[in-house]
């Protein structure tokens, strides 16, 4: 994939970023809830209304479990950039139509996290999913679902022993509900993600020094996840949130694994339109999967 045109995808949303700044309302109601207050995940945008969210996750692991046995490994990163736009399209705002384009760069063999940035081991834009979120019980706006195609665009999951995204189609549900206590200062949010991989199964290669490559298919064909979460944020002020959070994965079918992550973080309105979230996690435990840690920020634009 071109890496000089996510180079101008990257600097085009920053772009738009800095001018969502430079534009924010003076003349707002003081009286009015904050948008991190208001639009947790589960809520749904009004007609007309856009949603775009840049996100970054940065994975480093240096350990794994696989039958049992915990051992050290070389280190390796996986750098994820998640572009989500979303819009309200119904009059009832019980409908919004999105698309999610993922841009991944990852690196292995003990090179420090950061040389993700370098873009030189394997790097691309690799999926697109059209995407619709819905609430589903007219009397219950703070429970929605959402449903995305995510299409593949890598050809080979694995080249030269580098990994870089599954390279079958999956089906994805989301399930979003949240509660805020009467008191206004705590929300409790929870999240239910189901993913189903479908297409052909993986063929590959192995050279002399065990390098793998994937000729075609993927090892996540007709394999099914589960992703229970559970977020509880406080709000010390109208415009600021910090939560913890604590994530379960279970990946059944002919390749199982799962793994379990506590993290915590915050959110901070920046201006009426533009939010910034910072993120950190830990992969406590698991089986036939890396035990590493995560951090992650994002910019988010509601208007």
């Amino acid at each position: 994939m071109n890496i000089k045109f996510t180079n101008i995808l990257f600097t085009a949303i920053l772009l738009t970023s800095a001018q969502f700044l430079a534009q924010e309302n003076e003349d707002s109601n003081p009286n009015q809830l904050s948008n991190i207050q208001t639009y947790t995940p589960s809520k749904l945008l009004n007609k007309g209304q856009w949603d775009i969210k840049f996100f970054n996750n940065l994975y480093t692991e240096t350990e794994a479990t696989f039958d049992g046995i915990k051992a050290t490994k070389p280190r390796e990163n996986y750098f994820t950039s998640t572009l989500e736009i979303f819009t309200g399209v119904s009059e009832n705002n019980r409908f919004n139509l999105g698309l999610i384009i993922e841009t991944r760069s990852n690196t292995v063999g003990g090179r420090d996290a950061l040389s993700v940035f370098s873009f030189d081991g394997r790097a691309g834009i690799t999926s697109i999913a059209p995407s619709i979120k819905w609430q589903p019980l007219e009397n219950i706006g703070n429970f929605s679902v959402q449903t995305s195609v995510n299409i593949p665009l890598v050809k080979q999951e694995t080249v030269n022993g580098i990994f870089l995204d599954e390279a079958v189609l999956n089906l994805q549900n989301r399930f979003f509900y949240d509660y805020t206590l009467p008191s206004g200062k705590w929300q409790l949010f929870t999240e239910l993600n189901t993913q189903y991989f479908f297409g052909k199964d993986e063929v590959a290669t192995f050279d002399v020094q065990g390098a793998k490559t994937t000729l075609e298919g993927s090892f996540a064909s007709g394999t099914f996840i589960l992703n229970p979460g559970v977020f509880m944020s406080y709000f010390p002020s109208d415009k600021s949130t910090v939560l913890g959070f604590v994530q379960h994965t279970n990946r059944f079918g002919d390749f199982t694994q799962d793994f379990t992550a506590l993290g915590f973080g915050g959110k901070y309105q920046l201006t009426n339109v533009l939010n910034l979230e910072v993120l950190y996690s830990k992969f406590v435990r698991g089986n036939n999967t890396g035990l590493g840690q995560s951090f992650n920020i994002g910019l988010r634009a509601l208007f």
